[in-house]
C-alpha cells in the first residue's frame, strides 16, 4: 500500500501523480526537490509510467510554483528538446546490453553490414 505524502501540498501534484512518484522512489517534497522535475520525471517513466509531454512540463511547473498552463512559447519548445531526449535515454537505457542500439548495427550482427 502507498503511504501518504505531504507530496499533494504542491500546486498541480495530485493524488494519482503523488502515487506515481512514490512507486517510482520518491516519496517527499523534498527529495522531489533534491532531484527537480527532469529527474524525477526520468524515475517515473523508468518505473513504467508512460512519458508525456504535459506531465513532463507540469511537473516542472509545479516546482516552481507556477500554473500548470503558464508554459509558454520558447520556454516550452526548450522543456520539449528535454524531454525528448530524456525519453530517447530511458528507451536506450532500457534495452539489455546485447541488444544494438541502432539499424546499423542490428544488419551488422546478422551479417547484412553494407561492404
Amino acid at each position: 500500500m502507498i503511504q501518504a505524502s505531504d507530496l499533494t501540498s504542491i500546486t498541480n501534484i495530485g493524488p494519482a501523480t503523488a502515487k506515481a512518484l512514490i512507486g517510482a522512489g520518491v516519496p517527499d517534497v523534498a527529495t522531489l526537490r533534491a532531484l527537480g522535475a527532469h529527474e524525477a520525471y526520468r524515475a517515473l517513466v523508468l518505473a513504467g509510467e508512460k512519458p508525456h509531454f504535459i506531465g513532463y512540463y507540469v511537473l516542472q511547473m509545479a516546482l516552481q510554483g507556477r500554473p500548470w498552463n503558464d508554459c509558454r512559447g520558447a520556454e516550452k519548445a526548450a522543456l520539449r528538446e528535454r524531454f525528448d531526449a530524456l525519453i530517447a535515454d530511458c528507451r536506450r537505457s532500457a534495452l539489455p546490453d546485447d541488444i544494438p542500439h541502432s539499424l546499423a548495427e542490428a544488419l551488422d550482427r546478422i551479417g547484412l553490414a553494407r561492404r
